[in-house]
């Protein structure tokens, strides 16, 4: 990966999972900054990782190459334009955000008309290395600074660009908050269990091992389709196909359709407040 000088502006849980992942990558740790209003938190991170902390946002982002936004959405627009008036030009920085609901149009008129901007999409099995991060960049954006932008998401898991920025919404849809459809099924799954007569750890164990097991099979398979792969499981007229057969008269693809379409709608609406 090539070597830039980071400024991480905020440290929360997705922006500490990113540094945790480059320094694993071996990425210097001299040339991380991240800032934050909680000096403890700074003080963790300089600790544990090896990197330079501060609370001025400016500081940082004047010594850096690569710029990460990680605030709330909700501080966005005040932090960039305290950013932008003492700082001015940000040149040739490249800006990358990891905000949820701001489009890269608003993120240039808070930058004084930046557009070296890639915004990116990660979820929250980043923070374990095993996040699945959509990202988008604007023409503006050069082939290296693309290339920067994902090794560096690559650092916490998998990556995939999307052509327009409206498919940023339909990642938040697939795989954004995708985690907790999951961990939904698996509660449902756990409870009934329960039901059953299993002691709630032994419930949790079958369904979590179960889920791990059926996603490295996943994996493990990646010329044979999702489809196929639960026909092998399926004989025809014993206990898989009479569940998945209730599965399919309560029409839980309709259900899905629905829930990932909320989600889309919620991002669009989100795009609208900041």
């Amino acid at each position: 990966m090539e070597q830039r000088h980071i400024a991480f502006l905020g440290a929360g849980n997705m922006a500490r999972s990113l540094i945790a992942g480059l320094r694993a990558a071996q990425f210097p740790g001299s040339l991380i900054h991240a800032t934050d209003p909680d000096a403890q938190k700074l003080a963790q991170l300089a600790g544990e990782f090896g990197i330079q902390v501060t609370t001025d946002n400016t500081a940082a982002a004047r010594a850096a190459q690569v710029i990460v936004l990680a605030v709330k959405p909700q501080y966005m627009a005040q932090m960039l334009e305290q950013l932008t008036a003492e700082l001015g030009s940000l040149e040739d920085r490249l800006v990358v955000s990891i905000a949820a609901g701001i489009k890269v149009a608003r993120l240039s008129q808070l930058l004084g008309g930046h557009r070296k901007i890639v915004r990116c999409m990660p979820n929250t099995p980043a923070l374990i290395g095993l996040g699945m991060t959509g990202l988008y960049a604007p023409g503006e954006v050069s082939d290296s600074d693309r290339a920067f932008a994902e090794a560096m998401l690559q650092a916490v898991g998998k990556t995939v660009w999307v052509p327009s920025e409206a498919d940023i919404n339909a990642v938040i849809a697939a795989s954004g908050s995708a985690p907790a459809y999951f961990f939904l099924f698996m509660q449902h799954m756990a409870e009934e269990a329960v039901r059953l007569g299993f002691s709630e750890a032994d419930a949790r164990l079958l369904v979590q091992q179960t889920a791990l097991g059926a996603a490295q099979m996943v994996i493990d398979n990646p010329a044979t389709s999702l489809v196929t792969l639960r026909e092998q499981v399926t004989s025809k007229g014993g206990t898989t196909a009479e569940a998945v057969r209730t599965f399919e008269e309560g029409k839980l693809d309709e259900l899905v359709s629905r829930a990932m379409q909320a989600a889309i709608v919620r991002a669009e609406e989100m795009e609208q407040l900041f």
